[in-house]
């Protein structure tokens, strides 16, 4: 009899310990309170807007290409891209200049292009004689406008 009344007197519980949820969840609020403010470091610009249209020239255009791991390409006018280094660059690109020196220049950099290499692609172009260099780019097609691009 004694053994049936241990049974009556130990009863289940049936509750959840809900303390150490509420300290875990009061921890993360306070790591996500602290580190909201410093997501926003960026510092907010203003590029101008342009409606600028294709140049149209009667002269095939030297055309220097950077590619995304930094590489440079090289495209004389004849739609050969051809790979060099920069003092290839530099060499050829010059002896086009000095053929003909209102000849047309762009760069045409991948957006994903570290932007020091395509500074340097401007440098060399400017020591080859290039009196001015054009940024070749996509036309806008209107979904970057809108954040989806």
């Amino acid at each position: 009899m004694q053994s049936s009344l241990r049974v009556r007197k130990r009863k289940l519980k049936s509750e959840i310990n809900v303390v150490p949820y509420i300290d875990v969840m009061l921890v993360l609020l306070i790591i996500f309170m602290v580190t909201a403010p410093l997501l926003n470091l960026g510092v907010d610009i203003q590029l101008p807007q342009s409606a600028a249209k294709a140049i149209t020239t009667d002269k095939r255009p030297v055309v220097v290409e950077v590619a995304e791991d930094g590489k440079y390409f090289l495209d004389l006018g004849g739609g050969k891209r051809q790979p060099v280094d920069a003092e290839q660059l530099k060499a050829k690109v010059a002896a086009v200049m000095r053929v003909n020196p209102h000849a047309p220049v762009f760069i045409s950099g991948d957006k994903r292009a570290n932007y020091d290499v395509v500074y340097r692609a401007m440098v060399l172009l400017q020591q080859a004689g290039v009196p001015k260099v054009g940024l070749a780019s996509q036309p806008d097609t209107g979904a970057t406008r809108h954040g989806r691009g």
